[in-house]
């Protein structure tokens, strides 16, 4: 996924081999030790060659033969973290970094103090410009009625899908729906979707995924449900979105943690997965009907937004690149 989105944007780009080595059957992990072990060589040589100011990398298992190449040749790394917890890769690499940013003040704990920077977490422009007016205009929406969007990710979220396909017909009876299924389950959905009223049907719009149109798809909602991945963390507040987060059971704590932060700011509320078929009607239901709720929310949510992220984040690079000269 991440190749196609950076050449949708229209940069250069290598590769280089990696794959984890946690929690996996010993063989397994072996043949990734193996990749990364080549990845390496050829972060080494990539670096010789493009001679970086700076490192910057977000995470994973992928970071870390080219932080490892670049601390061996002397070059800065700089590291941002986007959930609240850092996964084994990045405590392990925040070692070999000059600079750790962080999008909150909990996060700090895990860090030297001497090395962490609380940048806040940085968006895209559009989320930051995206208007609800113009969003639902673009989406074809009627201003008036209540809008929910609904997501998971480029795959989609299959109990989410399922959830909002069970009770597709009362949901689009007190609001209008936005739904991202990912691809995995459009045809499905699709499906769904001509079996509706056509009434009903006029209130659900269906995509299998969006690129530059998911700030807008964003900003036409009054409530959002999703999963709890870390861009919930920068993308609701820099947009005042409440949301009902079902984290993902199978990606470690960090979905969970991320749900939990919100919650515990007054920004979402949170749903086990086990249990969305049953629970997802209501409790759209009690947020939309209490406007007073909603309205709390989007002001907690806010609260948390910090639209100078990605300009922190750029300073400090270049000040580490000075350092460098």
């Amino acid at each position: 996924m991440e190749e196609t989105l950076v050449n949708r944007a229209g940069l250069a780009q290598k590769n280089i081999p990696a794959g984890g080595v946690r929690g996996l059957a010993p063989w397994t992990a072996a043949a990734n030790l193996g990749k990364l072990t080549r990845g390496f060589a050829m972060a080494r040589q990539i670096l010789r060659t493009f001679a970086p100011h700076v490192v910057f990398i977000t995470g994973g298992y992928v970071c870390t033969p080219v932080a490892l190449a670049a601390w061996l040749q002397n070059v800065p790394v700089m590291i941002y973290l986007p959930d609240l917890e850092p996964g084994l890769a990045i405590k392990t690499l925040s070692r070999l970094a000059t600079r750790v940013a962080v999008s909150f003040p909990e996060t700090e704990q895990f860090f030297p103090k001497n090395k962490v920077l609380v940048s806040g977490y940085p968006v895209r422009e559009a989320f930051l410009k995206a208007d609800k007016a113009a969003a639902r205009e673009k989406f074809e929406l009627d201003h008036r009625t209540p809008t929910l969007t609904v997501f998971g990710g480029s795959q989609g979220a299959r109990s989410i899908n399922r959830a909002v396909s069970a009770v597709l017909e009362p949901l689009l009876d007190i609001c209008q729906v936005i739904h991202i299924s990912g691809r995995l389950d459009a045809a499905e959905m699709k499906t769904r979707q001509e079996g509706l009223s056509p009434t009903l049907k006029n209130r659900y719009r269906l995509f299998a995924y969006l690129y530059e149109d998911m700030p807008l798809a964003l900003a036409a909602a009054d409530l959002a449900v999703c999963r709890a991945g870390a861009s919930t963390l920068g993308e609701f507040p820099a947009l005042g979105l409440p949301s009902i987060l079902v984290p993902y059971p199978y990606a470690g704590a960090h979905q969970e943690t991320n749900a939990n932060f919100l919650v515990r700011h007054g920004a979402a509320i949170k749903v086990a997965d086990a249990g969305l078929v049953n629970r997802l009607l209501p409790a759209v239901q009690a947020l939309l009907k209490n406007r007073a709720k909603l309205v709390q929310m989007e002001e907690r949510v806010r609260e948390l937004a910090r639209p100078d992220a990605a300009a922190r984040i750029a300073q400090e690079i270049r000040t580490l690149k000075k350092l460098q000269q």
